[in-house]
């Protein structure tokens, strides 16, 4: 059956989103001066803004590594866990999906939204993941879930010569506006306003996955790191100008002259000679004076402070602050930073688990790999720098007493493949029993062999 769907219907859809889109971009990237006009002096532009969504970005996605853990404890289950772990790895080594992730992270950090597309190339036989701009991506969600999507649409756009050479269409103009459209049961392909192909939905599912970047209750989209920012940024920008200004202005002082009708060669230099009438007054106009400077600078101050509590990143994120804070006191410090990223971790851990669902089932429909029983899983490093010592000593009492397992030791120690390692420390283990097996029976051998020589001497 032939959809309803035509790529018209984009034209008047998620105008605000995209709108939002489209200011948080030049937001980022430094156009912040508000009703910008032609001969209005240009303010000074301090994009911190900028500086806090990497610096978040950078603090979220350090130490993020993915574990394969199978459901049952059988020989089989391991040994597709540790060749699901492989391929997982592969995948990430051939799409380079570290680059990709933190750059897909900045990008939802200031969209509020990403999306991850996970597909199969024929060409080259392997799976291949990209990241579609959120601003070409449409979706349609179920009213009493707004976690499962029933249809989504992606456009993107294409020169003529390449949509000419890839799916023999020759546009009109120089550029041709290709839209994907997916259900779970059914794929569509249109160029401009041309249906290319439609056919049944190879994978079976939506190969796409949408995110946000912070969530608000009830809503599909996201939120991005840059809406409470915008003002506090602008005011920022507006008082460092003002105090530049004023700064320029008293290295560069006005003259003021009281009771005089005309002034000629009234010249602010070293060794000028004013010639003014008996009862006329001159001097320098003070714009520093009484302290002027010193409020300036203090209420720059107030909006750096606000900025930071609006971004909910303390300045000991950027290294400045108490140096000697260490361990818990930092964590506290910190805690504001820590808590924005547990909860974007939050989001991530369901999307990167999810990615991972996906590519396992390509690989194993188009490889014939069997990868059934096995959930993948984040395992998220520590944010800040921790007190190794006193943690083992903790996983140490925790094991001992039965209370944590070896395997959740090594991951709260650190580790990033706790399966692996555990695997290895079986391994040695059972080295180890065996040579000291082999040690004792050596020794209780030459034992008997030095009784019975002893019987034999007397």
């Amino acid at each position: 059956m032939p959809s309803d769907f035509h790529p018209s219907q984009l034209r008047e859809r998620d105008l605000g989103r995209l709108k939002c889109y489209r200011q948080r971009l030049e937001f980022y990237q430094g156009r912040q001066q508000p009703g910008a006009r032609r001969g209005v002096e240009k303010q000074l532009i301090f994009n911190y803004a900028r500086v806090v969504v990497d610096k978040v970005s950078s603090y979220l996605m350090s130490g993020l590594h993915l574990a394969v853990e199978p459901q049952e404890d059988t020989a089989g289950a391991r040994q597709r866990a540790a060749r699901a772990q492989a391929a997982l790895e592969r995948v990430s080594v051939e799409n380079n999906l570290e680059q990709l992730d933190f750059e897909t992270e900045v990008d939802c950090a200031i969209l509020g939204d990403a999306c991850y597309k996970v597909s199969w190339d024929a060409g080259t036989k392997s799976v291949r993941v990209s990241a579609p701009d959120a601003q070409g991506v449409y979706a349609w969600w179920l009213p009493d879930d707004i976690s499962r999507l029933w249809r989504l649409a992606s456009r993107y756009s294409l020169a003529a010569e390449e949509a000419e050479a890839l799916y023999s269409y020759k546009p009109s103009g120089k550029t041709a506006v290709l839209t994907e459209l997916w259900t779970d049961s059914r794929f569509e392909l249109w160029c401009d306003d041309v249906l290319l192909e439609e056919k049944a939905n190879p994978y079976g599912f939506i190969p796409f996955i949408i995110f946000p970047n912070l969530r608000e209750p009830k809503s599909f989209w996201g939120v991005s790191d840059l809406a409470h920012l915008t003002e506090p940024q602008q005011e920022l920008n507006r008082a460092m100008s003002q105090l530049s200004r004023i700064l320029e202005l008293s290295g560069n002082p006005i003259a003021v002259l009281e009771n005089v009708e005309e002034s000629e060669d009234i010249a602010v230099q070293p060794g000028a000679v004013w010639n003014i009438p008996e009862d006329a007054r001159a001097y320098l106009l003070d714009l520093l004076e009484g302290g002027g400077a010193a409020s300036h600078i203090g209420y720059i101050d107030l909006l750096y402070r606000t900025l930071h509590d609006l971004a909910e990143v303390p300045r000991a994120a950027f290294g400045g602050g108490n140096s000697n804070l260490s361990g818990v006191a930092l964590e506290i410090e910190l805690q504001p930073l820590l808590q924005k990223v547990w909860r974007k971790r939050l989001i991530r851990s369901g999307v990167y688990n999810r990615r991972s669902r996906l590519i396992l089932r390509l690989l194993q429909k188009y490889t014939g790999e069997d990868f059934s029983g096995l959930e993948p899983d984040v395992v998220w490093s520590p944010v800040l720098p921790r007190d190794i010592t006193a943690v083992v000593n903790n996983e140490q009492a925790l094991v001992a007493s039965g209370i944590h397992s070896r395997r959740r030791a090594m991951a709260e120690v650190g580790v990033s493949d706790a399966g692996a390692e555990f695997k290895q420390w079986l391994e040695e283990r059972q080295s180890i029993l065996k040579m000291n097996r082999d040690y004792n029976a050596r020794a209780r051998s030459g034992e008997g062999e030095r009784a019975r020589a002893a019987e034999t001497a007397g």
